[in-house]
């Protein structure tokens, strides 16, 4: 029943020994379940951040192409508003811009000049022309249309010109700006 000292020493270390290894164990285990708690806020902050910066992002490039979706013509000293189409034509065409040209009259419908840069092409069949389309044809001769008609030749579209008036005969001033 009773112990000596010594063997009373070594149960006291043991189990202090044991206590601390207990201590340290729980320790750890917070300190494993703080870490993983802490990634897991860094991980959603991140997340947060990336979504909210994809969101300002893609809200900026709605406003640059909404920026690059409109632009003016002015024919003859008369300023038109241009809705333009979203293709490859279209953002090479206004890489060039502004630019001013002398526009010839060809079938009493339409105005055209040819550029000296190639545009990038995707042409199809419109069938039908409406007044104030701009058109590609190849890819140097920009083409305003001034009347509507059928037509089976081919075309890439650049855009339209609302509300265009009657261009008449002869050449025209048309200076594209952005």
């Amino acid at each position: 029943m009773f112990m000596n000292f010594d063997e009373k020493e070594e149960e006291i270390k043991t189990k202090g020994t044991m206590y601390s290894v207990t201590t340290l164990a729980v320790i750890g285990t917070m300190i494993a379940f703080l870490a993983l708690g802490i990634l897991f806020v860094w991980k959603m902050s991140e997340a947060f951040f990336e979504t909210l910066s994809t969101e300002t992002d893609n809200s900026n490039a709605n406003d640059r192409m909404e920026s690059v979706r409109n632009m003016n013509v002015i024919i003859n000293n008369k300023k038109y508003h241009v809705t333009l189409e979203d293709n490859e034509t279209v953002k090479k065409f206004l890489e060039l811009l502004p630019q001013e040209f002398t526009m010839e009259e060809l079938n009493g419908n339409e105005k055209y000049v040819y550029m000296s840069d190639s545009l990038p092409t995707n042409a199809t069949i419109p069938n039908h022309i409406t007044a104030g389309d701009i058109m590609l044809y190849g890819d140097r001769c920009v083409v305003i249309f001034y009347k509507s008609f059928d037509t089976s030749y081919s075309y890439t579209k650049i855009g339209h010109i609302e509300d265009l008036s009657d261009l008449g005969n002869g050449s025209i001033i048309a200076k594209f700006e952005k």
